[in-house]
């Protein structure tokens, strides 16, 4: 049902390959990957507010680490949706989804009736 052309699915998924390369150098340069997280400063014996700030650092390292990991997720879905022929249709609805709002969130699983609806259950 989808109704991109060719040129913009390429300049899609050409963008989505981009993204998902970014993610995976991010974690490609660190000791702390997917697979391996220690903390990004050592909790040694300090004073209790230096252990407080390293406990707040990696507290934050961890939910950068997370939201990249479900970012690369959802990259990584929108991809394999190329392969199926399923890419640009509502995972709701199954309506095209609009290219201005594939341009600006390619990883975008829901038209933008169906993501509004979703938000405002969520309120």
């Amino acid at each position: 049902m989808n109704i991109l052309t060719p040129d913009q699915l390429a300049a899609l998924q050409a963008s989505l390959e981009q993204r998902k390369l970014a993610l995976l150098r991010q974690f490609a340069g660190r000791t702390n990957s997917e697979f391996n997280r220690t903390p990004a400063v050592d909790e040694v014996e300090t004073s209790p507010a230096d252990s407080a700030s390293n406990r707040t650092l990696n507290q934050l390292e961890a939910g950068a680490d997370e939201h990249r990991l479900a970012q690369l997720s959802s990259i990584r879905h929108a991809l394999a949706k190329f392969d199926s022929g399923d890419y640009g249709d509502c995972e709701n609805c199954g309506e095209p989804i609009g290219y201005s709002r594939l341009e600006a969130r390619p990883e975008a699983r829901l038209c933008i009736a169906c993501q509004t609806r979703l938000e405002q259950q969520r309120r």
